[in-house]
């Protein structure tokens, strides 16, 4: 007599799942990541290649974009490593001309690229900061989302691919933070060059957006900057660290992996109705306009 056996309800759920662990919002997707050393790029290139991209990630940094790269590649996602530095318009136009040659695309780009706060003058009083500290943000961060978005547009148009430049900013441009001169109007000139650019390469189907980030404590970053203005101020590091979070509509912030989630959605499909908007990523301020 034979026996049938009832349907493993449980094993069905489990392949179910497996097949549905690895997400395809982005799968035959080419992305180039700049400055993907630091924190922020490095969520932005996980997710990407998490969602299904091959993800060419750069930096000047080489031992920490072929450590990402051993990362990603672990968790199943494709990766490769070059040695980019994101200030020249030479280095970042013959990476993006390989990686078209080599795919004959170019999808999206982003630039995490960000600036030692003591450079930029952060913490200095207007009346004293020189002049080179309030130029130091401009020519580095906006400067350089400047030379790869507009390479990347030159290689978009050339190949023919609809594709995102994401830009990255920070909050800074909306609130009415003293002593932050220099990196308050870089953040707020990255918004304007977002807009400028979408109206220009609108016509060739590629879309400019920016993400505003709120402050990610987890970052070494941020976590550098309250214990240092704890002691410039002479304020205890817990009452410092309550200026990041004081303004908080809800009781959770942003983390780097709802970041990089968020960069995912942007450049997807599902994200085809965001152009030109710069998306707000704080999980909600009271002091955010």
């Amino acid at each position: 007599m034979t026996v049938l056996q009832k349907p493993d309800r449980f094993a069905s759920l489990n392949r179910l799942k497996t097949k549905t662990h690895k997400m395809e919002s982005l799968k035959n997707k080419v992305a180039v990541v700049f400055a993907a050393s630091g924190e922020v790029a490095g969520a932005v290139s996980r997710s990407f290649a998490q969602n299904g991209a091959k993800v060419y990630v750069t930096a000047n940094n080489i031992k920490a974009v072929e450590d990402l790269v051993k990362e990603i590649k672990a968790n199943g996602g494709w990766a490769e490593a070059g040695k980019v530095d994101a200030l020249n318009e030479t280095e970042i136009d013959n990476y993006l001309q390989k990686v078209v040659a080599e795919n004959g695309r170019l999808d999206m780009v982003f630039n995490g690229i960000g600036s030692c706060y003591k450079d930029a003058g952060s913490g200095t009083p207007t009346t004293l900061a020189s002049f080179e500290q309030f130029l130091n943000p401009l020519r580095r961060i906006c400067g350089s989302q400047f030379l790869t978005s507009r390479c990347a547009a030159r290689h978009m148009i050339q190949s023919g691919s609809a594709g995102t430049i994401l830009l990255f900013t920070a909050s800074m441009s909306k609130t009415k933070t003293p002593n932050m001169a220099g990196f308050a109007s870089a953040c707020a000139a990255i918004e304007a060059l977002t807009r400028v650019m979408a109206a220009e390469f609108g016509q060739h189907g590629i879309k400019s957006i920016c993400i505003c980030s709120g402050a990610l404590i987890e970052t070494h970053k941020i976590q550098e900057m309250i214990s240092d203005f704890s002691g410039l101020y002479g304020i205890p590091r817990e009452e410092m660290a309550k200026n990041y979070t004081r303004f908080d509509i809800l009781k959770s912030g942003p983390t780097l992996k709802q970041l990089g989630e968020t960069a995912s959605f942007l450049v997807s499909e599902n994200g085809e109705a965001f152009n030109s908007h710069i998306v707000d990523f704080d999980c909600g301020k009271l002091n955010v306009l």
